[in-house]
């Protein structure tokens, strides 16, 4: 078995570096500009701010005022400049929470599945990254336009999308350029936002490695990893993020701004837990976990504080996750990360008091591992609308996220689903509810020309009527179809082709010494 284990892994590995290998083996001409010496210029003064020069006055400005031209061309490279470390800052902050996912995780666990559980939230973080570096970036954002805030270059726009036509609609699907960032896309602007999505997109991978702790063997979990970061979340990010079909919606059909998620309630959050819910329900419970009569028996983890300080690492990198959303700091609109950051820390704070409340009320004590799900909950349910309600929607929002994680961790349990560290009530559930909440709470004040529609996104509560609200919940059920549907597809065949699940024996014994051959506390013994 170990022997047929190294094999596998073995081939695999020389699978990809063939693959690398042959890519970046071919001379390609950057078309990019991966010095970053074109980059930020006049062009990125127009329109960044109200009442900033229009292209005329530019052109008339390079013959009457040379000064003013160089001068604009400074102001523009100093604001495309600012975006970037903007962007590159918080996405580092973002990938500082696959420290808080390990924490939380392993600290739900128990202690003879330690090392075996940290071992997967650290192997996913570079099994992502290359495989999203592959394919899965061009898969999502190789037809997108180019980003404004990051030097409003055309880099991305001369991509390709695979496009269905219906009715005359055109619905985009995947896109087809930007394989391993050759070519156009070695620029300083589209590697800014690769480094930002690659962190989103190993976040959704670390959320499986939760409801699938203790029983998940590393050969499937290595596989499974190349799944995620390939194709299931770069197509559905495409749909939603990278001009596919479920952001025109809007343009399309008239339903608001199409779908919205500022940040990733569902891109991120629903994606991961759906796929973890499909996954845990293929793999089958841990031994122990329910009686025969159906009912289910507590499994506490080995170390409850740890848990504690991963959440508080996780909330901390939520501050990356929301506003480093707005891909900037500088110009029209960008100072909505104020309002971005305000909304993200009301929200974590009515969940984990909702949480605190609710299983006081139920069971007579507070429980600190559903207070910190419920922190995490109102973290997830607000990544979607943060940017576009107030700051006493957020509270809201939060809240309910705080008693629905509560509630769903024991729906989870009635279907006799085995999810250690409650990540599918956690970021499946209220990364639903979060897509949802844009379509009632959004207030109007941002997002106007969000998807190619002119206007704000309003929610039904705020006199917008049931269009964005519709646009969501079509995203939910194309969600729950593709992640939830797909994973499980995906999961039924993976496990004929190669076992998912450690033996019985190892099982009992705890598997940290069978698939990592290395004990998370050698010097106790473990029971």
């Amino acid at each position: 078995m170990a022997m047929s284990r190294t094999v596998h892994l073995c081939a695999l590995i020389l699978v990809i570096c063939a693959l690398l290998s042959i890519i970046t083996s071919v001379a390609v001409i950057a078309a990019g500009d991966p010095g970053g010496v074109t980059t930020g210029g006049a062009n990125d003064v127009i329109g960044a701010t109200p009442g900033s020069p229009v292209a005329k006055d530019l052109k008339d400005a390079e013959k009457t005022e040379p000064f003013a031209r160089k001068l604009a061309d400074t102001v523009g490279q100093n604001r495309i400049a600012i975006n970037l470390v903007w962007t590159l800052i918080t996405g580092f902050l973002v990938m500082f929470m696959q420290a808080g996912f390990a924490l939380v995780e392993t600290g739900f666990t128990r202690a003879k599945n330690a090392a075996h559980t940290m071992l997967m939230n650290i192997g996913i973080y570079g099994i992502g990254i290359l495989g999203f570096f592959i394919c899965g970036f061009a898969l999502m954002y190789g037809a997108a336009g180019a980003v404004g805030n990051l030097g409003g270059t055309p880099t991305l726009a001369g991509g390709h999308e695979v496009l269905l036509t219906i009715a005359g609609k055109k619905f985009g699907l995947f896109g087809t350029s930007g394989f391993f960032l050759t070519g156009h896309y070695y620029d300083v602007m589209v590697c800014a936002l690769f480094l930002f999505q690659m962190v989103f997109m190993d976040t959704a991978a670390t959320i499986p490695t939760g409801a699938m702790a203790e029983r998940w063997r590393i050969v499937s979990f290595i596989v499974y990893g190349f799944f995620m970061s390939m194709f299931l979340y770069p197509i559905f990010g495409n749909w939603a993020w990278g001009g596919g079909w479920l952001s025109q919606l809007g343009v399309n059909f008239g339903l608001g701004n199409g779908y919205v998620d500022f940040a990733g309630s569902g891109v991120v959050h629903t994606v991961g837990g759906l796929c973890a819910l499909a996954g845990a329900m293929v793999l089958g419970a841990r031994i122990g976990k329910f009686n025969r009569d159906g009912s289910a028996n507590a499994i506490p983890g080995h170390h409850i504080p740890m848990a504690i300080l991963g959440t508080l690492i996780l909330a901390f990198g939520w501050f990356g996750f929301n506003p480093g959303s707005t891909l900037g700091a500088s110009g029209a609109g960008n100072l909505r990360t104020a309002i971005v950051a305000l909304n993200t820390m009301l929200a974590s704070a009515a969940g984990l008091i909702a949480a605190m409340v609710y299983m006081t009320a139920k069971v007579g004590k507070p429980d600190p591992s559903m207070i910190a799900n419920g922190m995490l909950a109102g973290l997830v349910a607000i990544t979607a609308p943060c940017a576009f309600v107030s700051p006493g929607a957020a509270i809201l929002i939060g809240a309910i996220a705080g008693v629905l994680v509560c509630v769903g961790v024991a729906i989870v349990d009635r279907m006799h689903v085995d999810d250690p560290v409650g990540a599918v009530a956690v970021h499946g559930m209220n990364g639903l509810w979060g897509v949802i909440a844009v379509g009632l709470f959004a207030d109007g004040t941002y997002g106007g020309g969000l998807n190619g529609v002119s206007h704000t996104v309003l929610g039904l509560f705020n006199g917008g009527g049931f269009g964005q609200l519709t646009a969501q919940l079509i995203g939910c059920i194309t969600l729950i179809v593709w992640a939830f549907g797909m994973s499980y597809v995906y999961f039924k065949v993976m496990n004929k082709i190669i076992p998912m699940r450690v033996s019985k024996e190892d099982e009992l014994a705890g598997i940290d010494m069978s698939e990592t051959g290395i004990l998370a506390y050698p010097e106790f013994e473990l029971k």
